[in-house]
């Protein structure tokens, strides 16, 4: 049995391909204006899940490259300050050394002493140094000063750690106790503990209690020295840290690219076909629509 096919049926299904072409015509207009392929869910449902999963990763990864920059650049300036520490304990045992001979006078002795009592004001500084209006060497308490010059060597500093996550799972400590570094409180080789008891001595003329002062640097020395090793193997790890999400961010920017930008050339192309196959239907539309509702499209 065939089916009656009347004027109307032909004028509707005229008019649905035509809205059909101009949809087609508008979504690639879209994507040559905007550069993408999806520019709403319905475009490509699959896509845009693969997409916002991209997004989010990658909004993670970035997360992650920042702390990384963070602790990078508190490593970097609690090395510099070490560095600065090392300079002032090199300096205080060349100055007992040279006042445990023996052959100098009380003048030259009390001399001495007075560059030990500056030298220990400048590590009192160091220990107190802020990076970012954060105290470095007092774990997480950065808000209170870890150190005073009168009781410098019975001062407890905080031991916590100030970590960053630096990927997934995977946390770092940017931070050093001042205990590891100056020594801790109380303790033999305490370095404001020694430079104490070094300018006492110096100003006794101790010649025994000046030499003893020199093995005590010596331990803090070498305490001091794994301290250090301890920040550069962490600057080292951070390093890789940074490089691995740098490759990673890339990887990610890629895969989103895939699945959001559109491929222009293929638009522009589609795009000419889809009017060519607008205008044909236009043409054959006017064969089809009566001329009374031609002119009236017109």
């Amino acid at each position: 049995m065939n089916t009656r096919v009347t004027q109307g049926m032909m004028n509707n299904q005229l008019l649905r391909n035509i809205n059909a072409n101009l949809s087609r015509i508008n979504n690639h207009q879209n994507q040559l204006s905007t550069g993408r392929k999806i520019n709403k869910p319905s475009d490509d449902p699959v896509g845009i899940s693969f997409s916002l999963r991209y997004r989010s990763e990658n909004s993670a990864n970035d997360q992650y490259i920042s702390n990384v920059d963070a602790a990078t650049s508190w490593l970097d300036y609690t090395d510099t300050t070490l560095n600065q520490a090392n300079s002032v304990m090199q300096r205080v045992r060349e100055l007992a050394v040279n006042a445990s001979n023996g052959t100098n006078p009380q003048s030259a002795l009390d001399a001495i002493k007075k560059e030990v009592d500056q030298l220990k004001e400048q590590m009192v500084t160091i220990g107190n140094s802020q990076f970012n209006g954060k105290y470095v060497f007092n774990g997480q308490l950065t808000d209170k000063q870890p150190y005073t010059s009168a009781t410098a060597a019975t001062d407890k500093v905080d031991q916590g750690q100030i970590q960053f996550d630096i990927g997934v799972g995977v946390r770092v400590a940017a931070n050093i106790s001042g205990d590891k570094i100056f020594g801790a409180t109380g303790a033999n080789d305490n370095i404001f503990r020694v430079m104490d008891d070094l300018s006492a001595a110096l100003a006794s003329g101790n010649q025994q209690a000046i030499g003893a002062c020199i093995g005590r640097l010596d331990t803090r020395n070498d305490a001091f020295l794994q301290a250090r090793a301890d920040v550069g193997a962490k600057q080292n790890r951070i390093e890789l840290a940074q490089s691995r999400l740098k490759d990673i961010s890339t990887n990610l920017q890629t895969l989103q690219s895939k699945a959001e930008d559109a491929d222009i050339p293929g638009v522009i192309t589609n795009l000419k076909t889809d009017e060519n196959v607008y205008n044909a239907s236009l043409s054959v539309g006017s064969k089809i629509i009566s001329t009374s509702l031609v002119d009236f499209l017109r």
